[in-house]
């Protein structure tokens, strides 16, 4: 796959970024909504590094530099945030050289009703400086250790639900049902897809999570039967502006990440679409995004 984005692409960019804002419910026009005039949007767009699964964590960076996209939720995939602290050490120098911000890492499993390989995932998180853990694979009678754990490191651990295929968090009403009366460092990812296709109502959810809601995961279907549905953000049936309303109304201070799980050998086409998309539907609200 070439790096380099061409001028169609561009154009194509352009052209989604002019429908968004026409689309109905967001009035003001681009011209009227541009960064000179418009407020900085409370809406903060980063990217899951799964999106880019398949490439080195150097051909990441330059994805992220064509994409103006600054803020990373990074995964232990490829040599995207190794677990092994040297390596890890190395990832986060590239990190910071590029001008890259990792603001969660994620999905991390917590599976291990142990000590020492809890403490390890912590570990792995601190040493990164985030202090936003995407956590799956636990049941509920191991959230008491997580919750520990959770307070001396003082960090957020936000449960992922993984749609009808999970058995234990499907939809993040079932995570909240679950949380509700722990530490309240301990809250959910809204993977948007997957509660879609659970059935939930994904802007009902976010009013119902409200400080308990700490990443989102965007992606967007055709159909919310169907995980085989999924397309770049904007061609879908998710509704975009209501779920950044919802955001904004609930003071959602996180970052709502871009995760393009589709075409992984050739997935910057998608992803430029999709922010183009994104940011389209944000301008047309009156705000500004270069993230």
């Amino acid at each position: 796959m070439k790096q380099a984005i061409s001028r169609r692409s561009f154009v194509q960019s352009g052209a989604l970024i002019a429908a968004a804002c026409a689309a109905p419910g967001t009035v003001r026009s681009f011209a009227q909504a541009s960064p000179a005039a418009a407020n900085a949007s409370p809406v903060q767009l980063g990217l899951a590094s799964y999106t880019f699964r398949n490439f080195t964590r150097a051909q990441l960076i330059g994805f992220m530099k064509q994409l103006h996209v600054s803020a990373l939720n990074a995964k232990d995939v490829k040599d995207h945030l190794p677990a092994d602290p040297a390596e890890e050490a190395k990832a986060l120098q590239d990190y910071a050289a590029a001008g890259i911000q990792l603001h969660a890492a994620g999905v991390i499993s917590l599976a291990k009703d142990d000590d020492a390989d809890m403490r390890a995932k912590f570990e792995y998180c601190k040493r990164a400086g985030i202090s936003v853990m995407v956590a799956g694979g636990m049941t509920p009678a191991i959230l008491p250790r997580i919750e520990r754990f959770a307070k001396e490191y003082d960090m957020r651990i936000a449960i992922h639900n993984h749609g009808p295929e999970d058995k234990l968090w499907p939809s993040p009403l079932d995570v909240l049902k679950v949380v509700k009366d722990l530490d309240p460092r301990i809250g959910c990812c809204i993977d948007l897809g997957h509660a879609a296709r659970a059935g939930t109502d994904v802007v009902q959810a976010i009013h119902e999570a409200g400080p308990r809601l700490f990443n989102v995961h965007m992606k967007d279907l055709t159909s919310f039967e169907s995980k085989e549905s999924q397309v770049a953000v904007g061609e879908g049936i998710m509704p975009v502006r209501e779920i950044f309303g919802a955001l904004i109304a609930t003071k959602y201070k996180g970052f709502v990440d871009l995760e393009y799980e589709i075409q992984p050998d050739d997935p910057m086409p998608g992803v430029i679409a999709s922010f183009a998309y994104m940011r389209g539907v944000l301008a047309g609200m009156g705000y500004a995004n270069h993230a």
